[in-house]
């Protein structure tokens, strides 16, 4: 890609060892490359792509979040981490932090120039395992949200989602791979948790408790039937 109009930040401690780091992705990348202390103030230039490197080694928690602030200002910036110990490092970062980039302390210069690349393309820079760890987490994000005080599980959420399509306990009972009778069961524990005695009422509570919720969709199922 062409590299004009795109310039590399880096926050981190101004010293001879970041000012090689500097030097070799500028070498790599033909793009302007700078440093920036974590006391130094930082305007944005306009209609210019920013990757912003923040140094984990030297760059506080209280400063990541003032850049996690301005970058969401600014869609040109980029926001990335560098000298991170290990995906657990990484994901504890993530969690509040819009990061499109993360580079380990292992990773070589050449990988972290690849990396810087791919982020001026607008691609995510991340390892696999960290991508799957953050679907996992936002999945349970998800599922806590849509779960109400009275403590429905995943399994009875489907149900009640389920059973405001309309379907019945057989249609229930197929799409989940359940027999009816565990159907029954659960309808019954459901009815108990939130304090109501039939379907109608369940419908009702599920539309004012949890809006909507996660559930599975049974157009499969009836098409099957239909053809």
């Amino acid at each position: 890609m062409s590299m004009e109009n795109t310039r590399v930040l880096m926050v981190t401690d101004c010293n001879p060892q970041s000012q090689l780091f500097i030097d070799y992705i500028r070498q790599q990348l033909d793009c302007q490359v700078s440093a920036l202390s974590t006391q130094e103030s930082f305007e944005p230039p306009t209609n210019c792509k920013v990757v912003v490197l923040l140094d984990a080694d030297h760059v506080d928690e209280n400063c990541m979040h003032l850049w996690n602030s301005r970058a969401s200002e600014s869609p040109e910036m980029i926001l990335a981490a560098f000298n991170l110990r290990d995906d657990e490092h990484a994901a504890e970062l993530l969690i509040s932090l819009h990061l499109q980039g993360v580079f380990y302390r292992q990773d070589n210069l050449l990988l972290i120039c690849k990396g810087i690349a791919k982020l001026l393309e607008g691609d995510l820079w991340m390892s696999r395992n960290l991508m799957t760890r953050l679907i996992d987490f936002y999945r349970r994000q998800q599922l806590n949200a849509y779960r109400p005080v009275c403590g429905l599980t995943h399994r009875e959420l489907e149900i009640i989602g389920l059973l405001g399509t309309g379907a019945s306990n057989t249609e229930i009972a197929d799409q989940l791979f359940v027999s009816e009778h565990t159907v029954k069961s659960h309808l019954y524990n459901i009815f108990r948790k939130i304090k109501v005695h039939n379907r109608i009422q369940a419908m009702n509570w599920a539309r004012q408790n949890l809006g909507a919720p996660p559930m599975v969709s049974l157009r499969s199922t009836r098409k099957a039937r239909m053809s």
